[in-house]
């Protein structure tokens, strides 16, 4: 557990940003946020993921918006989640006293809600001193649409159904948003007194004022902070509500936990009080040990399995079922100007795919059905050629203009700030096979295929027969020239095997079976003559740049293209292991995914940090070899710990890592924690065999 001094957003790190491991997500499965170990909401977007901006201190020290409650007295700070939850504990300690936050976003026990209310779309954040006294400074600045549009803030004062003050912003050109606050005196003190004053940033290019409070809180006393944006249905600005109210059937329930009054209230709109926002946690709390207790893995790697599935499941957007790469945009795959800063807010089929993989291994079938389900309506939507984009929206929506916004700092200085995504035209022909693989999976393990989506993954297969000979941009989205990466055509081959398999497996009508296996083999035999160096004894990158070594081909063995024992993957493996400065794509047990001074990649150059996903690859293919050789699986098991020691405190990973160990790119990274689970789980499943 990491334990740092404890200043305002970013004051004891030299750039006066904080490092973007030493911070934790939060989430209701809509959007998400960042919450620093100082107490700082450094990133929300709002309403979903891929919305503009509300916070984004993490992109702009200065003008990107912050909700930070800080101590007022020097402390060092501390920070984990409630046990097997997304509920985010962040402890102030000193000798004075000890403080803590409570960050969450609620969600309900069930999926009809729960007694106390439906679905609410808040940020909570509960204020408490465990033992002593503190003093405490709140300031909640909001810079709306990514700090470009100006907004209105008032004050209002307690009324008789709000007890007490509450804040008002207004922003024609993004969202409304209130801030309310319930507190609380504890058994036996008097609850704290708070009073919101209006906190004018304009000289750092705020385009609105915030607020600020400071107050002191003794043992048990204790202050929670609720940010949303009000119902749609609310009335006048002065908080006048109406809209649905609460079911005759729940009124006893509800008249117990939030009082009579509460009844005159709307779920959306409920009245805050103490007992109705200790319902919340409990509500919250008990949404996501439900949901966790569903996980089926019990190996010895359990706690790092389950905050991955934790971590996959925040990145989740339940009204849809997609899942995007990361809640972030723009983190810096590169400290030192290279300018790879990427909008990773978006639903690649890649990495859902894989995504859906990993929590079918848990047992989640719930979410492979929802991910089923969206897929189901990209295939009606496809391009005119028959094929996919390699991303959608979170909605399915195909445009992703990329924007770059140069009014933003940039992390640590690293400009430009992007958004949308310009590969989303790309041509990579690799997604076909992972997602096959993953419908494959999922029929498996979930619901059987039904005969109108057996017509459409038919008609993918046979798109992929029909293209499968083209140059593309492959996983990496290069921006310079198609090639024939090697990465594509073995996972074209996995899209016409998987069709195969789900054919024989269900006996499902297959009017292009011969052709199909007729393709599959002419695309293996290609990769073996064609992408093999001869000389150098690896599989290399492409076929046009067949001296260049390229981590991403390990996923050979992954997908049954071949086995991890094979005298040619062997070989290649053995390549990739070498060290940097030997011609190979190892340093420190962190694998690279290629030498970018043989690569014009066009992303920008600059030293790029070892990939989390290629280094997983590399201990999962060691794994498989070590049916074998056992040899290697106590190899793979060593660097498996080892690359566990660079997830940051509360056990989430980045996309890469730097030579100095800093995680790189957007974070936390929804591919890198899929490969952490099939590692484990076939890391595990080999070590089972050998016992």
């Amino acid at each position: 557990m990491v334990i740092k001094l404890n200043r305002s957003g970013g004051e004891i790190y030299k750039t006066g940003y904080t490092d973007a491991a030493d911070h934790g997500l939060i989430g209701n499965c809509r959007t998400a946020a960042l919450v620093s170990i100082s107490g700082t909401v450094a990133q929300l977007c709002l309403p979903h993921f891929d919305s503009p901006s509300v916070f984004a201190r993490i992109l702009d020290k200065n003008h990107g918006g912050h909700f930070s409650i800080r101590t007022e007295t020097e402390t060092t700070s501390k920070q984990q989640y409630i046990p097997s939850t997304n509920i985010l504990a962040t402890k102030f300690l000193s000798d004075q006293g000890v403080g803590q936050i409570i960050d969450y976003m609620p969600l309900p026990s069930s999926k009809s809600g729960s007694a106390t209310h439906g679905f609410l779309p808040w940020l909570v954040r509960r204020v408490e001193v465990i033992r002593g006294s503190l003093p405490f400074h709140m300031e909640c600045a909001p810079a709306f649409d990514y700090a470009r549009a100006t907004h209105e803030t008032k004050i209002f004062p307690a009324s008789n159904t709000d007890t007490s003050p509450r804040v008002l912003f207004t922003c024609p050109q993004h969202v409304n948003l209130d801030l309310r606050f319930v507190t609380d005196g504890g058994a036996d003190s008097t609850p704290p007194v708070i009073a919101l004053d209006l906190l004018d940033l304009s000289v750092r290019g705020h385009k609105g004022l915030g607020v600020a409070a400071d107050f002191t809180l003794t043992e048990g006393q204790s202050v929670t902070f609720v940010l949303r944006e009000p119902p749609k249905d609310s009335g006048n600005a002065n908080g006048g509500t109406s809209g649905r109210t609460v079911e005759e059937g729940n009124e006893n329930v509800l008249a117990q936990k939030l009082g009579v009054q509460a009844l005159t209230r709307s779920y959306e709109d409920p009245i805050l009080s103490v007992p109705f926002l200790d319902a919340l946690l409990r509500d919250t709390t008990n949404y996501w040990l439900k949901w966790i207790s569903k996980c089926t893995y019990k190996g010895r790697w359990r706690e790092f399995v389950q905050r991955s599935a934790l971590a996959i499941k925040l990145l989740t957007f339940s009204p849809t079922g997609a899942i995007v790469a990361a809640p972030t945009f723009s983190l810096p795959e590169d400290l030192n100007g290279a300018g790879r800063n990427w909008d990773y807010r978006y639903s690649w089929l890649r990495d859902s795919a894989f995504s859906i993989y990993a929590l079918l291994r848990l047992g989640f079938t719930e979410e492979a059905d929802a991910y089923m389900g969206w897929l189901s309506g990209l295939l009606d939507n496809k391009n005119e050629d028959g094929g996919l984009q390699i991303m959608y929206t979170i909605h399915g929506e195909k445009e992703i203009p990329e924007l770059e916004l140069d009014h933003l700092d940039g992390h640590k200085g690293q400009k430009p700030v992007r958004i949308g995504n310009g590969a989303a035209n790309h041509l990579q022909l690799d997604i076909y096979g992972e997602l096959l693989d993953s419908i494959y999976l999922a029929q498996k393990l979930s619901r059987p295929l039904g005969y109108e989506t057996w017509v459409k993954v038919r008609e993918l297969v046979d798109y992929v027969c029909k293209s499968w000979d083209q140059p593309d941009l492959s996983i990496w989205e290069v921006r310079g020239e198609r090639q024939n990466f090697l990465y594509s055509k073995v996972l074209l081959w996995v899209a016409i095997d998987r069709g195969i398999r789900l054919a024989d497996k269900r006996s499902l009508p297959c009017p292009n079976r011969t052709h199909w296996i007729t393709t599959r083999d002419q695309i293996y035999e290609e990769i073996q003559t064609k992408g093999w160096n001869k000389e150098k004894k690896f599989f290399a990158q492409s076929y046009e740049n067949l001296e260049v070594l390229d981590s991403s081909v390990l996923v050979m063995s992954l997908t049954f293209f071949m086995h991890a024992n094979d005298p040619r993957f062997m070989s290649t493996l053995n390549a990739v292991m070498k060290p940097r400065d030997k011609g190979g794509l190892t340093e420190n047990n962190l694998v690279y995914r290629y030498d970018t001074d043989k690569v014009d990649d066009g992303t920008g150059g600059g030293e790029e940090g070892a990939f989390s996903m290629c280094t997983l690859w590399l201990i999962e293919s060691l794994a498989r070899a070590g049916e074998f050789e056992p040899a290697l699986l106590e190899k793979a098991v060593g660097m498996l710990e080892d690359y566990m020691g660079y997830s940051n405190h509360l056990g989430l990973l980045s996309e890469e890592v730097s030579k100095g160990g800093e995680p790189l790119g957007n974070f936390p990274q929804a591919f890198s924690h899929v490969g952490l689970i099939s590692t484990v789980f076939n890391v595990d499943k080999v070590a089972r065999m050998h016992r």
